[in-house]
């Protein structure tokens, strides 16, 4: 792939890096005083109403092959669960103490890829996996004692959003990335607000919806509107560079989370998280070393191959 394709995709995955932190500054400010049903709400409602003229611009089709349509409400159903569990975890604990244990999701997508899609994993990715999981325990074990079972909401949203990614990967031949970006906060909206209306004067603390007041829409909006622009920058970041290159650039998204967290909330890491995030990222970045091994001598051998038919 050329270089001037790659960076371009570099820079886009560096600004998903960025902005993904402050769509979890919004809804942990909009937790204060909004039901994280409603805030989850938001999100798909904001990112349909943002996408929809950007398709129509763009001139792509609106349509989807009906064959695709289950796949499209799988996806949109785990992604409506993991944003709840996160903005839930959010509620509680440091943004940047929930996103390191979020970052197992690449652990879990390896083993669920040889599983549904039989990709080959070798023992040092597997034991790459089962390192970062114990990284990961250093986060939960004393964030469980301060927040209670909240705290497990975050490999929640790493399992599901595992699933999402692998549905992604198996619609991605055959949608737009906008296109599917846009159904998905559609058929989001669509699960989501029956469950506001049903809600409504129930007492259900976490899905009662509320009139927003003040700063509470510019949060709701923020919710929303981030993670349309968040998305948009990953999303295109690999089309123009591939996934084992832009990888290991998901990892400092850790820096702005501890950043705003810090800043906003007074928010800091404590040593074990810290050792935590290390280890979790250590494996990850051994993962990706390791893909990249294992690429390259599939392509040595498809070449020694080719050579020898000649």
């Amino acid at each position: 792939m050329r270089q001037d394709r790659i960076l371009p995709g570099v820079a886009l995955m560096l600004a998903f890096c960025v902005l993904a932190p402050l769509l979890d500054v919004a809804a942990k400010l909009a937790t204060a005083t909004i039901p994280v049903g409603q805030i989850t709400t938001a999100r798909f409602v904001v990112q349909g109403a943002l996408m929809l003229p950007i398709a129509v611009i763009m001139g792509l089709p609106l349509g989807m092959p009906a064959r695709l349509w289950s796949l499209m409400l799988l996806r949109a159903g785990t992604l409506v669960v993991s944003t709840y569990c996160f903005i839930a975890a959010t509620q509680v604990m440091p943004i940047a103490d929930a996103l390191a244990i979020v970052f197992v999701e690449p652990f879990i997508l390896l083993i669920l890829g040889h599983l549904i899609f039989g990709d080959s994993v070798g023992p040092r990715r597997i034991g790459a996996s089962l390192v970062g999981f114990a990284g990961a325990m250093l986060v939960i074990q004393p964030s469980l004692a301060v927040f209670g079972w909240v705290a497990l909401f975050p490999l929640g949203t790493a399992v599901l959003f595992a699933f999402y990614m692998l549905l992604t990967r198996a619609m991605s031949a055959n949608v737009h990335p906008v296109t599917m970006q846009l159904h998905t906060a559609l058929v989001g909206s669509a699960i989501c607000i029956p469950l506001l209306v049903l809600a409504d004067g129930s007492g259900w603390t976490e899905f009662d919806p509320v009139l927003p007041m003040g700063l509470d829409w510019l949060w709701l909006f923020g919710v929303g509107f981030w993670a349309a622009v968040s998305h948009m920058c990953m999303t295109y970041a690999l089309k123009f560079a591939p996934s084992a290159t832009l990888a290991p650039l998901h990892y400092l998204e850790i820096v702005p989370a501890v950043a705003l967290g810090y800043a906003v909330f007074g928010d800091f890491p404590n040593p074990l998280t810290w050792a935590g995030i290390a280890i979790i990222v250590a494996s990850g970045l051994y993962i990706v070393h390791r893909e990249r091994v294992t690429v390259a001598k599939a392509r040595q051998a498809r070449r020694a191959s080719s050579a020898a038919a000649e």
